[in-house]
């Protein structure tokens, strides 16, 4: 009986993730005028940015970025990708800050944790200075920290001018992203109790499904690109620089508040009968 040969792992993906996957291995790969490759550091923060240059998630680790950007991009093993908060068809570009003078330092260690924590936090910072929303799609807002100088970082696409101009497509991106949204509020559906941060991502999704959508319309009748001041962030979702204060649990409350009932007016009395309409009347 004969038998044909097991393909190799590596080529079972579509065309368009080996190339994505080759790309982020070649970025991961690549060194810095010292020679030492930028996702070889084991502390440091990174950074997604989607087809218009738009950040949209901030993260750090203290176990090499390499590991930890192949967690979110090609495992997808993370947290964030598991649960659709991000979804890795978006993500375009890759920027890498290592922070080369932590190396060798336990992953216990307070003060390295907390030049991280500066870090992220810069980056974090910078990123929603970037963003045409103001909001980018951190579940988790990083520990809140004084502001830093952020170190060298490297910048890189992770999609070819091919990629680009099938998956950026806006009618391709709109389907993909409005499908993010209905998993994400599936995830929130069937789990019932989640973080008020994913339910804050859920509407930063919609914001930016919202904008994607409304910016076709105006290219496919001439009118000019909708300005995103158009979306109030803020008083969507409210404040993305820190965490709110976790609230002591108090009475359980329903879903939706109810209404004050409200006071029955007076019935009006009936008008007086006329008994000169009467007379009028022919029956």
């Amino acid at each position: 009986m004969s038998h044909e040969p097991v393909p190799r792992k590596g080529s079972l993906p579509a065309t368009d993730v080996q190339q994505f996957r080759a790309a982020l291995k070649s970025v991961l790969d690549e060194c810095d005028a010292q020679g030492r490759c930028w996702g070889d550091s084991p502390w440091g923060v990174y950074a997604f940015y989607d087809y218009d240059g738009e950040p949209i998630y901030v993260g750090q680790t203290n176990e090499k970025l390499r590991v930890r950007v192949q967690r979110h991009l090609t495992n997808q093993r993370t947290d964030a990708v598991a649960m659709r908060i991000l979804d890795v068809f978006e993500v375009a570009e890759i920027e890498l800050w290592p922070l080369w003078s932590l190396s060798g330092k336990p992953t216990t260690d307070a003060a390295a944790r907390s030049q991280l924590n500066t870090v992220e936090y810069t980056a974090y910072l910078q990123a929603i200075e970037h963003s045409r929303f103001q909001a980018i799609l951190n579940e988790k807002i990083p520990p809140v920290s004084t502001r830093g100088e952020l170190p060298p970082s490297l910048r890189r696409p992770l999609i070819s001018a091919e990629m680009r101009a099938d998956r950026g497509h806006p009618d391709i991106r709109i389907a993909r992203r409005a499908e993010t949204i209905s998993r994400l509020s599936a995830v929130a559906r069937e789990r019932g109790e989640v973080s008020e941060g994913l339910r804050r991502v859920l509407v930063i999704q919609a914001i930016r499904l919202a904008y994607l959508s409304a910016e076709r319309l105006a290219y496919v009748t001439g009118r000019t690109r909708p300005d995103p001041a158009a979306i109030d962030t803020e008083r969507l979702i409210g404040s993305v620089l820190s965490e709110r204060p976790v609230l002591s649990e108090g009475p359980v409350l329903s879903e939706r508040p109810v209404p004050a009932e409200r006071p029955v007016p007076a019935e009006r009395p009936e008008p007086a009968e006329d008994p000169a309409l009467f007379d009028a009347l022919e029956f």
